[in-house]
């Protein structure tokens, strides 16, 4: 099941994507809970309700897809360094204030997040203004949507809880990243969050073993397997919940792999112009300009 968030004629809507991406069948929803995208089918799914009534399709390239969930109901949860060549090559750049106490591999997953106001759709512009930041970056991450919620939710039963995927990128200002420590601010800029182009149910991806990669102008420039990840995903979901109660359309990006701009030398970040492209097997394509 793909679930995709759209406007069409002026409208937000979400609805079900067919299996040859040709067409989105609309979901008949309240116009208050238009503008949710696909929270509103996810949480019905996690009531244990159906979803909810279709409407008659689409064709795609009649809509412009949003994100799938434009506006999240609160920050999104992102895990730092969790691929083990992302981690040296991060503690290596002088960029890294964690690694100043914890060395370059965590023992712990390293939790931070973003706002739901730097979130953006596919094609939208990731904006850079120059006179605030300097050093861009690009992190291609497989992103968990969280389904059944809970709190205290151990590893063994974490994946029961996980509705499915979508791709985040998740954009970094690397001095403000370094220079303010903690790696919020760094992190939520506007326009910040690109996600899409759809969600996808857990039963057609398998998010503990797909294909992550980036591209920026057609060059690759990350290439991975969620298989590498240091902490797994329901390690992550039981490390979160312990604490805090997860609900239905809470966003998890589990972190990015090697090749982000900082790594290279001089470090090669986004400017201008550029355009960055991410894949992940099982989930679909991700693109947007830099502007």
């Amino acid at each position: 099941m793909r679930i995709a968030a759209y406007i069409h004629q002026g409208l937000p809507g979400a609805g079900l994507v067919s299996a040859d991406l040709s067409q989105i069948q609309p979901f008949d929803l309240p116009p208050a809970l238009r503008s949710l995208g696909a929270l509103p089918a996810v949480e019905a799914l996690a009531r244990g309700e159906a979803l909810p009534p279709l409407l008659a399709p689409l064709e795609l390239a009649q809509v412009k897809l949003t994100a799938p969930l434009p506006r999240p109901r609160r920050n999104i949860f992102c895990v730092g360094k969790n691929y083990h060549a992302h981690a040296k090559e991060f503690a290596g750049s002088g960029f890294d204030s964690s690694a100043k106490s914890g060395g370059e591999i965590p023992s712990v997953p390293i939790i931070f997040s973003k706002v739901p106001e730097s979130v953006i759709g596919p094609d939208e512009p990731i904006v850079i203004d120059s006179a605030v930041s300097s050093a861009i970056d690009y992190e291609v991450e497989l992103a968990v949507v969280i389904g059944r919620g809970g709190k205290g939710i151990k590893a063994a039963d974490a994946m029961a809880h996980v509705w499915g995927y979508t791709i985040v990128n998740d954009v970094t200002a690397r001095d403000w990243q370094s220079r303010h420590q903690q790696w919020h601010l760094g992190k939520s800029f506007d326009t910040f969050c690109p996600m899409g182009p759809w969600l996808v149910s857990a039963d057609e991806c398998d998010g503990q073993a797909t294909r992550v990669r980036c591209w920026v102008n057609g060059q690759e420039r990350q290439n991975a397997s969620t298989a590498d990840l240091i902490f797994n995903i329901p390690t992550l979901i039981e490390t979160l919940s312990a604490g805090i109660t997860l609900y239905p359309g809470d966003v998890i990006a589990t972190g990015t792999p090697v090749g982000v701009g900082i790594g290279f030398k001089p470090p090669k970040y986004l400017k201008a112009g550029d355009v960055v492209r991410m894949e992940i097997d099982g989930i679909g394509v991700l693109e947007n300009p830099v502007r």
